[in-house]
């Protein structure tokens, strides 16, 4: 059987499962994540595995953090990342096609790759990643925004989803001081 845990109605189908058989809080695991890239490619790691996670029963709290930071923006227009990627390989013709990074500086390059990426993942049943964000939400993931970079980059509260919480180094190391797993995307 082949099951792909990133797709938003399986993840949803294993919370709703947890949540009805009572899930011994006094036994729960902890995750932490700090996200500290947005663009397309880097946006699934931290949304896929704090979802899971979640399904799985573990309090879960991601930290966006400088690049990462846009994740929690209201309107996404994540572009995948060519540049500097010498492991992106595309299926093509039966084969994988590596992107060579001379390719990144063609004008539309990053806008075609985004394309294309999106159409795999559609095709391939993947959630997109406001899927995978508005589940993490549902899933009670607390997603914490670094408010200094919110003032670095002069972002705007009224700019980022609801449901986020606005904090600090401080905020995030109480949170992962108290976490089993800690992880750095």
């Amino acid at each position: 059987m082949r099951e792909y845990l990133c797709k938003s109605s399986s993840i949803l189908l294993i919370y709703k499962n947890n949540l009805k058989r009572g899930k011994e809080m006094a036994d729960a695991k902890s995750m932490s994540i700090i996200v500290t890239k947005g663009s397309l490619d880097w946006a699934y790691p931290p949304f896929i595995l704090s979802t899971t996670a979640a399904a799985m029963g573990l309090d879960v709290t991601l930290f966006f953090t400088f690049y990462g930071l846009p994740l929690l923006k209201k309107d996404l227009n994540l572009k995948l990342t060519t540049l500097g990627n010498p492991a992106m390989e595309m299926p093509m013709g039966g084969m994988h096609m590596a992107m060579p990074n001379l390719f990144a500086a063609i004008p539309g390059a990053t806008a075609g790759t985004t394309a294309m990426m999106k159409s795999m993942f559609k095709k391939k049943g993947v959630a997109s990643i406001e899927e995978l964000r508005d589940l993490a939400v549902e899933a009670d993931v607390e997603m914490i925004a670094c408010q200094m970079t919110m003032d670095l980059f002069e972002y705007d509260e009224k700019d980022m989803i609801d449901d986020i919480t606005l904090g600090g180094a401080a905020t995030y190391i109480e949170k992962a001081t108290q976490c089993d797993i800690n992880l750095y995307i």
